[in-house]
Protein backbone atom coordinates (compact mmCIF):
# COMPACT_ATOMS: atom_id res chain seq x y z
CA UNK A 1 0.00 0.00 0.00
CA UNK A 2 1.15 3.65 -0.97
CA UNK A 3 2.52 5.96 1.54
CA UNK A 4 0.25 9.04 1.45
CA UNK A 5 1.96 12.64 2.96
CA UNK A 6 0.09 15.84 3.36
CA UNK A 7 1.35 18.65 1.26
CA UNK A 8 -1.18 21.04 2.20
CA UNK A 9 -5.33 21.86 1.66
CA UNK A 10 -5.81 18.25 1.55
CA UNK A 11 -3.59 17.28 -1.02
CA UNK A 12 -1.97 13.91 -0.89
CA UNK A 13 1.06 12.60 -2.60
CA UNK A 14 3.00 9.15 -2.58
CA UNK A 15 6.36 9.37 -0.78
CA UNK A 16 7.89 6.61 -2.50
CA UNK A 17 7.48 8.34 -5.70
CA UNK A 18 9.26 11.59 -4.41
CA UNK A 19 12.44 12.14 -5.88
CA UNK A 20 13.26 15.79 -4.35
CA UNK A 21 11.17 18.58 -1.59
CA UNK A 22 12.84 21.83 -2.60
CA UNK A 23 12.55 25.64 -2.05
CA UNK A 24 11.26 27.39 -5.30
CA UNK A 25 13.44 30.41 -4.51
CA UNK A 26 16.36 29.34 -6.94
CA UNK A 27 17.15 30.12 -10.28
CA UNK A 28 17.98 26.00 -11.45
CA UNK A 29 14.32 25.43 -9.54
CA UNK A 30 12.33 28.05 -11.20
CA UNK A 31 13.56 27.05 -14.66
CA UNK A 32 13.06 22.98 -13.90
CA UNK A 33 9.52 24.34 -13.35
CA UNK A 34 8.80 26.34 -16.29
CA UNK A 35 10.06 23.43 -18.38
CA UNK A 36 7.56 20.87 -16.58
CA UNK A 37 4.64 23.71 -17.33
CA UNK A 38 5.77 23.58 -20.98
CA UNK A 39 5.94 19.54 -21.30
CA UNK A 40 2.40 19.82 -18.68
CA UNK A 41 4.49 17.90 -16.40
CA UNK A 42 2.82 20.49 -13.61
CA UNK A 43 0.50 19.54 -10.86
CA UNK A 44 -0.29 22.70 -8.88
CA UNK A 45 -1.89 21.82 -5.71
CA UNK A 46 -1.29 25.27 -4.07
CA UNK A 47 -5.01 26.13 -4.21
CA UNK A 48 -4.18 29.61 -5.50
CA UNK A 49 -1.72 30.74 -2.56
CA UNK A 50 1.81 31.35 -3.06
CA UNK A 51 4.03 27.64 -3.81
CA UNK A 52 6.05 27.53 -1.10
CA UNK A 53 7.50 24.56 -2.06
CA UNK A 54 8.92 22.20 -5.04
CA UNK A 55 8.59 18.55 -4.88
CA UNK A 56 10.32 16.56 -7.63
CA UNK A 57 8.84 12.94 -8.49
CA UNK A 58 10.73 9.96 -10.00
CA UNK A 59 7.93 10.00 -12.90
CA UNK A 60 9.33 13.30 -14.31
CA UNK A 61 6.53 15.32 -12.94
CA UNK A 62 6.54 18.19 -10.54
CA UNK A 63 4.22 19.05 -7.83
CA UNK A 64 4.14 22.96 -6.38
CA UNK A 65 2.74 23.08 -3.10
CA UNK A 66 1.96 26.62 -0.34
CA UNK A 67 3.37 24.39 2.58
CA UNK A 68 7.42 24.93 3.68
CA UNK A 69 9.54 22.56 2.51
CA UNK A 70 10.43 21.67 6.23
CA UNK A 71 7.02 20.92 7.26
CA UNK A 72 6.96 18.64 4.04
CA UNK A 73 9.75 16.74 5.79
CA UNK A 74 8.18 16.66 8.73
CA UNK A 75 5.15 15.27 7.42
CA UNK A 76 7.41 12.33 5.80
CA UNK A 77 8.73 11.58 9.53
CA UNK A 78 12.52 12.68 8.61
CA UNK A 79 14.53 15.61 10.69
CA UNK A 80 16.39 18.35 8.84
CA UNK A 81 19.26 17.93 10.17
CA UNK A 82 22.11 21.22 10.43
CA UNK A 83 25.61 19.57 9.82
CA UNK A 84 28.37 21.43 10.62
CA UNK A 85 30.79 22.56 7.53
CA UNK A 86 33.82 19.98 7.95
CA UNK A 87 35.90 21.07 4.78
CA UNK A 88 37.01 17.44 4.00
CA UNK A 89 37.45 16.91 7.91
CA UNK A 90 35.05 14.23 9.69
CA UNK A 91 33.94 13.91 12.68
CA UNK A 92 34.53 11.01 15.27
Amino acid sequence: MAELVNIGFGNLVNAQKVAAVVNPDAAPIKRLVQSAREGQLVIDATQGRRTKSVIVLETGQVVLSAVQPDTIARRFGTKRIAEPETKGEEYE
